[in-house]
């Protein structure tokens, strides 16, 4: 299906692996050039020969989401390298997990540092030529403990809700500019973050990471994890011609766990 961007560009924060990643290779695919960013070079150039070698068009340039002047930077290289950025793909780390009894102030600064400052940052970087332009696409990669908090990730869940509620409103505002603004919130996707997480539980509770994975796959309805590349299937649509009367409004890619709202 020709999702007709060819020929966009796209900015996709934290693309060298996981759910980034796959959002990159899926837009590359439908011929959108695309700028792979992550901590180093090193980890961006094979995410770059793997555009490349399928035909397609791609940059790559070191981006620390937790540095102004480095999001700044990295911004800047894209558009000097591939022209201005039609697709924002809003994604990065998240903070470490820990339960609400476990959260101190200064996490709660780091989460907000890190989940939200960066994205808004981009965004007041790359609105106003999406505005000139008179059309834009946003899209956030989020989770599904915005939706159902997690015991263990109460961080991510306080960071991320707080990016969700900004980009809802900013979705209103910029949607007579032909700009879309929506959210992806990925359940259990089988990525490293995730197999990390299933080891830290395994060693709280004594078991093996293997054990934790079945005990989320049997929760799951369709008893398995997500594959990046459904996520990036869904970013890549989100991003489409066809989208464009989709806006302020979140996509959950979970199996069926999250209770509907």
């Amino acid at each position: 299906m020709d999702l007709h961007i060819a020929g966009r560009v796209a900015f996709v924060a934290a693309s060298t692996s996981g759910l980034g990643r796959a959002s990159a290779i899926a837009l590359a695919a439908e011929g959108v050039a695309v700028c792979i960013t992550g901590r180093s070079l090193e980890r961006c150039e094979p995410v770059v020969r793997e555009i490349e070698k399928a035909g397609g068009r791609a940059t790559a340039c070191v981006l620390d989401v937790e540095d102004s002047q480095s999001v700044r930077a990295a911004l800047e290289h894209c558009q000097s390298q591939l022209g201005a950025i039609d697709i924002l793909v809003l994604n990065g780390p998240g903070p470490k997990p820990g339960s609400p009894t476990t959260v101190e102030a200064a996490d709660v600064d780091e989460a907000i540092h890190r989940l939200i400052t960066p994205h808004v940052e981009m965004l007041n970087a790359t609105l106003p030529t999406m505005r000139e332009r008179g059309w834009g696409r946003v899209i956030a990669i989020g989770s599904t403990a915005v939706i159902t908090p997690s015991e263990q990730l109460v961080l991510s869940t306080m960071g991320r809700q707080g990016l969700a509620g900004y980009l809802k409103a900013l979705a209103s505002e910029v949607a007579q500019d032909g700009i879309t603004v929506n959210l992806v919130h990925p359940g259990r996707i089988a990525t490293p973050r995730i197999d990390q997480l299933d080891e830290d539980q395994a060693e709280r509770e004594g078991v093996t990471a293997s054990d934790i994975r079945e005990r989320f796959e049997r929760a799951i309805p369709v008893k398995r994890l997500g594959n990046p590349v459904e996520l990036g299937a869904t970013v890549a649509f989100l991003a489409s011609e066809y989208a464009g009367y989709i806006t302020g409004t979140s996509i959950r890619l979970d199996g069926g766990v999250t209770p509907v709202q």
